[in-house]
């Protein structure tokens, strides 16, 4: 991946401003890929876009597919516009205004649209022939996504506590499924569509405004997943389809007990004899979404953390080797320009090291990590930065530069006012760790956008171990504002990244 000195923002769709309770790929979608190129800046960093649920508190991490797209997102004004509703059909939820998501309530408002879009496009052929395009275009996934769905609704139960024929895939049962819920089936691809004619297009804006955009890849998938269920041999199950190793990281300095994350690991071997199919064509359908990919805990690419199924905590666990040699390889041959970031941050080891140099990812560089002990040596100051790699003030998972600072040690922010200089207070933080990326050796400089306004701890997208209250911070129409526009793209130019 060939990286130009430039900047970029973290910025959830679901967090973008609309009159509907959620961030979503409509106009206020465009008018940010305006604010990002009026800035100078050339990266536009989101979060996963598969589907969310109550059952996982609608994190983007924890999805019922690594293909399908959020239908949460898709844009009600462009259903009107394209003739599938009429917007004055609906009453608008009311907290629409509101700078966090109340989920519950958008996703009861989305659905009632949806189902209007469907029936409209039943009756009225609207795309039709376009749809039809996009199921055989997508049928690799979106055949047995749209029975997971429907089944899934219909049990209401995960996949593993299903019927026998349904549960084991039995050609008799996905032809029964596939026969007596062949509408609902249908709706399911539907809404798919909507999303994908939504997403692509404003993929293009983005890149005839110059704009990448940097999605996001789990490394993990869901137990209770179309992926698990379609492709159960490339998981570590039993014969009754629950899992017999689980996820997640050895205990450290942080958790004496580690941290067990429970979803099912790789069969790798199995993988492997496949020459991988299942990740690759997942690797392909997001960079479908996205120009360049994060690949998350990708230490798991190496060696990974196996918990015996059934334990309550992760020290049980051990280490197992990974291909990811072999995996990479492979997928050189797919896609030669290989566009993707290392999430590297966390207790690495040198087997982690030689896969990034092997087919040298850029890795990531976090300030807030930066300031404390070890202070010559700690890998994320900028002068142990290199040119081939991304800094960030921080990322979804922590707290924003303002929150950090006033909840840091008085060592902490001790080192911090020597580093800079400066006598930093809870006013200039996020001013100054923001000019400190932007100075960094690093190519590319992403800054949550929550730093580049100097928020605080309310406005934290996801706090890890926690399950209420992330992923709805959501921005208000006044924060995109001109005078913001001209500070940011003064300062890219300033240090060389505009």
């Amino acid at each position: 991946m060939d990286l130009k000195r430039s900047s970029g923002i973290l910025l959830h769709v679901t967090s973008l401003p609309s009159p509907f309770g959620i961030g979503d790929m409509g106009p206020e979608a465009y008018e940010f890929i305006d604010f990002l190129e009026a800035s100078a800046i050339k990266y536009w960093q989101v979060l996963p876009l598969n589907p969310t649920d109550d059952a996982y508190s609608h994190s983007p991490y924890s999805s019922y597919s690594a293909f399908a797209g959020n239908t949460l997102l898709i844009s009600p004004e462009f259903l009107e516009k394209e003739g599938f509703i009429n917007l004055q059909d609906f009453n608008i939820p009311e907290v629409s205004q509101q700078d966090k998501v109340n989920f519950k309530q958008v996703s009861l408002f989305k659905e009632e649209i949806l189902e209007a879009a469907y029936h409209n496009f039943k009756r009225n052929k609207i795309n039709l022939q376009k749809f039809k395009t996009f199921v055989k275009t997508h049928r690799d996934w979106l055949e047995d996504y749209s029975l997971f769905k429907v089944l899934h609704d219909t049990y209401n139960t995960p996949w593993f506590t299903w019927p026998v024929p349904y549960r084991d895939r039995t050609a008799e049962g996905l032809k029964q499924g596939r026969k007596e819920f062949k509408s609902a089936i249908e709706r399911v691809k539907f809404n798919q569509f909507l999303f994908f004619s939504q997403w692509l297009p404003l993929r293009s804006y983005a890149q005839q405004n110059q704009i990448q955009i940097i999605g996001d890849i789990p490394i993990y998938v869901n137990h209770d997943s179309a992926d698990c269920w379609t492709n159960s041999r490339y998981f570590k199950l039993n014969k009754s389809k629950f899992p017999s190793k689980i996820s997640g990281v050895p205990p450290d300095y942080f958790s004496e007990t580690g941290q067990l994350w429970g979803t099912p690991v790789y069969n790798w071997k199995e993988l492997k004899a496949n020459r991988f199919d299942w990740w690759i064509q997942r690797i392909k359908q997001n960079l479908l979404l996205f120009d360049v990919v994060r690949l998350d805990h990708f230490r798991g690419f190496s060696a990974y953390w196996e918990v015996p199924a059934g334990d309550k905590t992760a020290q049980n666990g051990k280490w197992v080797k990974a291909p990811g040699h072999d995996f990479f390889k492979t997928l050189q041959k797919e896609i030669p320009h290989m566009p993707f970031i290392a999430e590297d941050l966390g207790s690495l080891d040198q087997g982690v090291y030689d896969l990034i140099a092997d087919f040298n990812f850029p890795g990531m560089n976090v300030l807030l990590f930066a300031f404390g002990d070890d202070k010559a040596k700690n890998p994320y100051l900028p002068f142990n930065h290199i040119p081939h790699s991304i800094v960030y003030t921080g990322t979804h998972d922590n707290n924003t530069v303002l929150g950090w600072y006033e909840g840091a040690d008085s060592r902490t922010k001790r080192h911090l006012k020597e580093y800079t200089g400066k006598n930093i207070t809870s006013k200039n933080v996020n001013t100054q760790l923001h000019r400190m990326a932007l100075a960094s050796v690093s190519k590319l400089a992403i800054i949550p956008m929550q730093d580049i306004l100097g928020l605080g701890s309310e406005a934290v997208m996801n706090i890890p171990g926690s399950t209420k209250g992330n992923w709805t911070w959501r921005l208000t129409y006044d924060q995109l504002s001109i005078q913001k526009v001209v500070e940011l793209k003064v300062l890219n130019e300033l240090f060389g990244r505009g």
